[in-house]
């Protein structure tokens, strides 16, 4: 566990962080462009270089046509051509042509270039060609003379000193290019250092150390100002453990509360048992009150200890799924008005306007602990605005049904104070909705558990000043039917 823990919080290598990653790919990319600009700058250069080669071989040969009866001594010559750095000089005036300079020996020309129809992707091949061809390699160049002596000069020259300037050359755009490679390569890694690493590793450091305690809300990151993606992610997270750590809190909450709901509930069953051997004998009493309340105090007592009796267990506190029938709806909430109008004060009334006739596929016990819960909050809202305002109305709670196709329709209303706007996101989380000082904010929660149990939903359809109403959908079980076919018949015969 230590050894995880470590490996979580150290910091990778310089290589391996993210800044390293960072410079030698910014290295290695304005590397890659210095490459892309050298290879038109390379052919640029020798054809320059064989440009200014054509120069001068049109300069010498006009040289030689302003000697007297244009000869000239065999060292003239040489000097003339060795200054001009080619072997033989040739103009075309019209459609003839003349050996203008010459120097002494016979050349075998290895390659010509025609420097009038040169393409880019041509002119780069024959510069690298130019750099690792031969170097006794004689070339043959022809170009339009740039002082316009002629129609065509075309000059023989050996290319070994074209070469030896071109490696020069590239030698020189090789230290150019590793400094401004890494003068740019640092100048953009600072930048993004600043703009994306240094924040990346807030971020990350911040994740380490929050995955350590999520827990502890002093650990969630503090968002910045910034308008960008980082910006976006520091809220982002910042939003996402808070909300985690606030889960967490609220599991430890469930948590304690299923301990401490394990270690009362073997006890109070046993009380519960005790009171329903008592309310038993009380069934044997003549008294006609008695005689009234005695079967629903013993239906009461059923229902708590059957539900002690499924949370003993720590932990589990899951409801068991409906054992759906079909129910009368008005009986049954005659039953849940009856069992709650004995603790409700005097200036709230409780009617029962379902229709008769209305049935509901449900699990009795579930529903009248649904609509038990739902009773019950409003008569607390009520009660509570009464006891604040001498002036409140009388409080009315209404339930209501109809039948929509298969679906039952169940409305609660009242004419309550309203549900505060700041928990009616949240109204059927755990913990999250108690809207009175001392409430757990546990019973609508379990009713939604319940209803969407039965594959139905309930829902805040209003509340306002004038009272809350509450929707509540139950979908009739489906029935599975077999399915037959033409002529299956089974018959019996008597022995």
């Amino acid at each position: 566990m230590q050894g995880k823990e470590h490996d979580k919080t150290k910091q990778p290598g310089v290589l391996r962080g993210l800044s390293g990653k960072v410079l030698l790919l910014t290295i290695i990319f304005v590397m890659l462009g210095e490459v892309l600009i050298f290879l038109p700058s390379i052919a640029n250069f020798r054809i320059q270089w064989l440009k200014g080669r054509i120069a001068q071989a049109e300069i010498a040969a006009l040289a030689a046509e302003a000697a007297p009866d244009q000869i000239l001594s065999t060292d003239l010559r040489s000097e003339i051509l060795m200054g001009a750095g080619v072997l033989v000089v040739s103009l075309q005036k019209g459609e003839s042509r003349k050996l203008a300079l010459r120097s002494d020996g016979d050349y075998m020309i290895d390659a010509s270039f025609d420097l009038r129809s040169t393409m880019w992707y041509g002119a780069i091949m024959d510069a690298f060609g130019a750099m690792w061809a031969d170097e006794t390699r004689v070339i043959s160049v022809t170009d339009v003379p740039p002082n316009m002596s002629g129609d065509l000069i075309e000059i023989a020259l050996r290319e070994q000193p074209l070469r030896s300037a071109m490696f020069h050359y590239g030698f020189n755009i090789l230290l150019l290019s590793i400094f401004l490679s890494l003068l740019v390569a640092g100048m953009i890694f600072a930048a993004l250092n600043w703009v994306l690493v240094k924040p990346m590793q807030r971020l990350t450091r911040n994740m380490v150390d929050f995955g350590q305690n999520p827990e502890d809300f002093s650990r969630i990151i503090k968002p910045g100002t910034r308008r960008d993606e980082i910006g976006i992610a520091e809220r982002e997270l910042h939003d996402m453990q808070t909300e985690l750590a606030t889960m967490l809190q609220q599991k430890n909450h469930l948590a304690a509360l299923g301990l401490a709901v394990s270690k009362v509930s073997h006890d109070l069953r046993n009380m519960l048992t005790s009171a329903q051997l008592i309310s038993d004998r009380m069934a044997n009493v003549e008294d006609p009150t008695v005689k009234r309340f005695a079967p629903k105090l013993i239906g009461s007592l059923d229902r708590a200890i059957e539900f002690l009796s499924q949370t003993l267990k720590f932990g589990r506190a899951q409801e068991l799924p409906p054992r759906r029938e079909r129910l009368g709806l008005g009986e049954l909430v005659d039953e849940v008005i009856e069992a709650a109008v004995v603790k409700t004060p005097s200036r709230i009334v409780i009617m029962n306007t379902v229709p008769p006739g209305i049935l509901v596929d449900a699990d009795r016990e579930q529903l009248i602990r649904v609509l038990t819960n739902l009773m019950r909050n409003a008569i607390q809202a009520i009660e509570s605005s009464q006891a604040e305002r001498r002036d409140a109305p009388d409080g009315e709670i209404s339930l209501q049904a109809r039948r929509e196709g298969s679906v039952t329709v169940i409305e609660v209303r009242d004419n309550g104070p309203g549900i505060p706007n700041q928990i009616r996101e949240r109204l059927f989380q755990a913990f999250q909705s108690a809207a009175r000082q001392g409430g757990t904010g546990l019973g609508l929660a379990i009713a939604a558990e319940l209803i969407r149990a039965h594959g139905g939903d309930i829902q805040l359809q209003s509340s306002t000043e004038a009272g809350t109403c509450f929707v509540i959908t139950i979908p009739d079980q489906v029935t599975q039917l077999r399915t037959g076919r033409n002529g299956d018949r089974r018959t019996s015969r008597k022995a």
